[in-house]
Formats: structure tokens, sequence, C-alpha cells
């Protein structure tokens, strides 16, 4: 009986043992964590490439979204946004620059910051390089992007509005800076707590975000 026990104590030792092991070794999916998962250059590329304009055919067409000639009123408004500070937006220019972005090849990268900061956290570094090789590609370079910061809800409207700001204002820098994009080619807008991505948790860490919309491609414009 002693040896019997002492077998089947042995025997549930190693299953134990194995199955420590097997979750050891399991592979972390994106998201287990509770973190975004990092995203590459070629996944922005493709999210921000100009679509295919309209074709001038006759009929149904079946295929990719096209994208619609802007408006003269559009045009205007990129054309007197760029250049200037975030801070200089008006409300009603912020807003006329969400309308127009809209239905714009965009991308959010849940670039995220430390709590009550502007500075990019360190695990979405990645995606902010990414984000900057992207940018300066054949595909996407000389187009003028739209860089909108988002916070969460906590704090007043005030205190969030200039944190979006510096927040936008802080991608900007990094990307000039670090990848000599245009400063001119960077529209930056902050929208404060008016636009959380996840309203059913407004502290949540996802809603500290920058987004990232093509807005004109100037070198296709200009062929």
């Amino acid at each position: 009986m002693r040896l019997a026990a002492k077998g089947l104590t042995a025997i549930l030792s190693i299953i134990t043992i194995g199955a420590a092991l097997s979750l050891a070794v399991s592979p972390v999916r994106a998201g287990d964590d509770g973190n975004s998962k990092d995203v590459s250059e070629d996944e922005i590329v493709r999210a921000l490439a100009p679509l295919p304009k309209k074709p001038l055919t006759r009929g149904l067409s079946i295929g990719p979204q096209t994208d619609p000639a802007p408006s003269a009123a559009e045009t205007k408004l990129i054309q007197s946004v760029r250049g200037r500070s975030t801070r200089s937006l008006s409300v009603t220019e912020r807003e006329e620059i969400a309308t127009a972005a809209k239905d714009k090849p965009n991308i959010d990268l849940e670039i995220t910051f430390d709590y009550n900061s502007a500075n990019i956290s360190a695990k979405s570094l990645p995606s902010v390089q990414a984000l900057g090789r992207a940018l300066t590609s054949p595909d996407l370079k000389g187009s003028t992007f739209v860089v909108a910061g988002h916070t969460d809800a906590a704090g007043s409207e005030a205190y969030n509005q200039d944190l979006s700001e510096r927040r936008a204002d802080s991608i900007k820098r990094y990307l000039v800076d670090k990848y000599s994009i245009p400063a001119t080619d960077l529209v930056t807008v902050g929208y404060g707590k008016s636009k959380l991505k996840d309203p059913s948790q407004p502290m949540a860490e996802v809603n500290r975000r920058v987004q990232v919309v093509n807005m004109e491609n100037k070198t296709a414009a200009s062929k």
C-alpha cells in the first residue's frame, strides 16, 4: 500500500510539474496583458494610403472604397490650418477638421501617454517609431496628416483640452525631430475628453491616445 501511495504521489507530482511548464511556455497573445498591440510600418501605410480616385466610367462597380473629390471648403480649411499652432485653432475649426477627417484614410494607433502627462509611454514608442517610418515612405510622403490628441475623462474640460493639445504636439515634435517630417505636413489638434474611444469606460487608458488621418495627398496631386 505504501509503495502504491508513493507511486501515485510521484505520478501526480509529474503531472503538476508538466502543467506548470506548459503554462510557462505558452505564448502571450496581443492583448492578453491588457496592452495594445504594436502596429507595424506596413499596417500604417496600408491604413493611411490614399483611396482610389472615383472612376470616370458609368455603371456600378464593386471594389475598394473610392476617394471623393475634396470640396473647395475642405481644401480651404486644410490650407488654413497647415502650419498653425495647435492652440490657435478655434472650437469651430476643430469640429470642421473632425468632420472633414471622418471619411479619410485613418488609423488609431492607441499611442498612450503617462498618466496626467504628455510624455509618450515607453510601450508606445515602437508604434510612434513605426509611424515615423510610414510617413516618410514613398506611398505617404508629401501628404498632410492630422494628428489628433485625446484624453480620458478625468479632470475638467479646460484641463483636458490643454493636455490633448500638448499630447498632439508631443507626437509632432517627435516626428519632426526624429524623422525630419516637415512641420507643415502635420496638423495638430486636441479634442480633450470630447471624443472618447471607449465611452463605457471613460477613465480607461485607451482613451489617452492619438489618431492619425491622411487629409490630403500633395504628391499625387502634383503629378
